[in-house]
């Protein structure tokens, strides 16, 4: 140390490395840099010290007073940030502030020269070398991320990135030195290693690289953290099956993408499986797993009927509720309560809906020979449809006989007559005088019309009873498939959807659907002779709820280029307005949906239309497949609907609906259908457009 002393305490020479204690430097006022260094700099500086010493030297000057003595201290000239560095160790105990600092002393040029000259005059390495180096120490030394952000100053996460991109293909990186990639294209391929997958992506790209489309092409065969597949088998189970998950961590992946959609659907089936066996556990006869629910099954489904509780379970529910009532007292969620308040309370909303579930169960022989299918909802859960029967079984099943279309109207005596002619009954007198012998078909059609014009005029002046009947009707077709078993002459059609829009039946929207159906099917009387009766027992406002939801499986608003009905789809559209439909809900403009199913002039339409003409120059000149997923980002949330599925304002409602939303050739096509057919000219008309 007495060296060290004497050599800063030494006549200043111009050109010699010295060595001074890091209390006697000082920041220069003439350095060149006013803007101070950042606290990541300076930590990546201090953790470089610590690991591998001072590399480069300071370079000093010493600090003379006014009378032009030294003051024994030096100004430091250019590494301040070492300086800052070594200070911060220091702070942190791990050198003294004594520590001998190698120093190189420079009087002979001008310090503010010498400050600028070194944070100008030099080269940054360009980051593809930075990121292959990372990734040499992690291969070479075997070094993780902790270890190498230790040496670097940096955190584990940015060392992770590093690494990551040191690790895409040497081609794709030589490209981003020559300024072929930039960046944030490196880091969309860095989203996996598969090299050969990488520059296949690459080799396929046009002239539009933007870093969403390479990230979306490099994971196209992948599957979404977010897939109801995923969610439902999850992460750990997927990775100790074998399963990779690649993660982008560059951006939001959202819990990244399963890499095998084999074995996520393998394991997904297999946890299906597993589920059925514990329903067919309940009794049923068979239960079936499936991804997807196989909507062509065409069985007949079986309801849960009402059953009476007994006695102690009646009892038993009063005093839970009277119980759960006196918990819950002056709480308005569970948050609020004692810990152990809440998990009584919760223990006693178990045992309370397990003894409800016993108000309704399915008949004996239903589960005997009927089953269940095991699916996955939209959202990842697990849905299990009970009460199905297969076509051999149905009649094993169902304890209730089909009714007889013939009962109360003949016997079996009856056919003898039927070789009898119409009329000629009244002429054989001998056989009138016959004891027991039935009325002819002839006299019964005779007075039964009298008898339906009597009904018919008796229910059109009781508004009520119609209300009933129809509702009957309705039902009875909807729910037993017994078109006989209604008076009235309406038959409900329910047109399938899944053949004109694919996936469809497996949306949201479909499943609230679903759910309205099975809620009202749980409640139906197992027998539908009993079905007036259950009807006219409800009250005015379920009742009107049941004839709704009847009228609304029936309704029908499809564009078929093959049947066309205009005044069928002015109706819907008056009918949309009425109910002040927004189909921006539930719909929304992707690729699938629309975009990647229309013309380019469609899409840039429906981008001016949905954000502004800026956005739809900016993608016009793209090709259709880029241009369509460029679309999609940038309709998200905006709400955007094509004509067809728009919905008119009350005040804006036309008379005259004509929704031409092509342009020449189907223009064309209808002024060619115009010719052929005269007599449509005064109906509305619509276009469909092929594209």
């Amino acid at each position: 140390m007495n060296a060290v002393t004497e050599t800063a305490a030494a006549a200043p020479v111009s050109g010699v490395e010295i060595f001074l204690p890091l209390a006697k430097l000082k920041k220069s006022p003439r350095n060149a840099r006013k803007v101070p260094h950042g606290e990541a700099a300076i930590e990546a500086l201090a953790a470089s010290i610590q690991h591998k010493g001072l590399i480069q030297n300071l370079v000093v000057e010493p600090e003379i007073k006014e009378d032009g003595t030294p003051t024994g201290y030096y100004l430091v000239t250019a590494g301040e940030g070492r300086r800052l560095a070594m200070l911060l160790r220091a702070k942190r105990k791990q050198i003294k502030k004594s520590e001998p600092v190698r120093c190189w002393l420079d009087t002979a040029n001008d310090p503010s020269e010498i400050s600028l000259d070194e944070n100008v005059t030099r080269t940054p390495m360009h980051p593809a070398d930075q990121f292959e180096r990372f990734r040499e120490l992690a291969d070479g030394k075997g070094w993780g991320a902790q270890e190498i952000g230790a040496r670097f100053g940096v955190s584990a996460s940015v060392v992770k990135q590093r690494l990551r991109l040191g690790a895409v293909s040497p081609k794709l990186l030589q490209v981003y030195r020559e300024d072929g990639l930039t960046l944030d294209q490196l880091m969309a391929f860095a989203i996996t290693e598969d090299h050969a997958r990488q520059e296949q992506v690459f080799e396929g790209l046009h002239h539009n690289r933007e870093p969403w489309i390479i990230r979306r092409d490099m994971t196209a065969s992948n599957v979404p953290a977010t897939d109801r597949r995923a969610v439902f088998v999850g992460a750990d189970a997927y990775v100790e099956a074998g399963g990779n998950i690649i993660r982008d961590l560059f951006s939001e992946d959202r819990g990244g993408f399963f890499e095998d959609a084999g074995l996520l659907d393998m394991l997904a089936t297999e946890k299906l499986r597993e589920i059925a066996g514990k329903v067919q556990a309940e009794g049923w006869k068979w239960a079936e797993a499936h991804i997807d629910y196989p909507h062509a099954h065409g069985m007949r489904r079986f309801y849960p009927q009402a059953v009476t509780l007994s006695d102690d379970d009646e009892a038993r529910l009063e005093a839970l509720s009277t119980e759960h009532d006196e918990l819950a007292e002056g709480y308005s969620s569970y948050d609020e309560m004692p810990e152990d308040v809440a998990e009584k309370l919760e223990a006693i909303s178990d045992e309370i809906d397990a003894i409800s579930e016993k108000r309704f169960a399915y008949d004996a022989n239903v589960i005997a020979r009927g089953g269940a299918f095991v699916v996955l909802h939209h959202d990842g859960t697990v849905r299990i449809e009970r009460g199905f029967v297969r076509a051999e079984d149905e009649a094993l099943a169902d304890s209730q006989p089909e009714p007889d279309a013939d009962a109360g109207t003949t016997d079996p005596q009856a056919g003898e007559d039927e070789q009898a002619e119409d009329g000629d009954e009244d002429v054989q007198d001998f056989e009138d005088e016959e004891p027991g012998k039935p009325i002819s078909d002839s006299l019964t059609r005779d007075l039964s019309a009298h008898r339906t014009l009597a009904l018919r005029v008796a229910l059109g002046e009781q508004p009520d009873m119609a209300l009933i009947a129809l509702t009957h009707t309705l039902t009875a077709q909807l729910f037993y498939s017994y078109a006989e078993a209604g008076c009235l002459e309406v038959r409900p059609t329910v047109t399938p959807l899944g053949s004109h829009a694919d996936g469809i039946e497996d949306t949201p929207l479909a499943a609230r659907a679903s759910e309205a159906r099975e809620a009202w099917a749980e409640r139906m009387p197992r027998d539908v002779a009993d079905l007036w009766g259950f009807i006219v027992n409800l009250d005015d406002e379920k009742r009107l709820a049941l004839l709704a939801h009847c009228a609304s499986r029936t309704v029908n608003a499809l564009r078929l280029p093959w049947d066309r009905k205009p005044r069928t789809l002015q109706t819907a559209d008056r009918l949309a307005t009425a109910l002040a439909l927004d189909v921006a809900k539930d719909w929304t403009p992707t690729v699938d949906s629309y975009l990647g199913r229309v013309t380019k002039a469609r899409i840039v339409e429906a981008v001016t239309e949905g954000v502004s003409e800026d956005a739809a120059r900016r993608i016009a000149d793209m090709k259709k497949p880029d241009m369509a997923q460029a679309a999609e980002q940038l309709l998200a949330g905006t709400g955007w609907l094509p004509a067809v599925l728009r919905t008119a304002q009350p005040e804006a409602e036309q008379t005259a609906t004509v929704a031409v939303e092509d342009s020449e050739a189907v223009e064309q096509a209808s002024k060619a259908e115009a010719a052929e057919s005269p007599g449509l000219d005064e109906e509305a008309s619509y276009a469909v457009a092929a594209e």
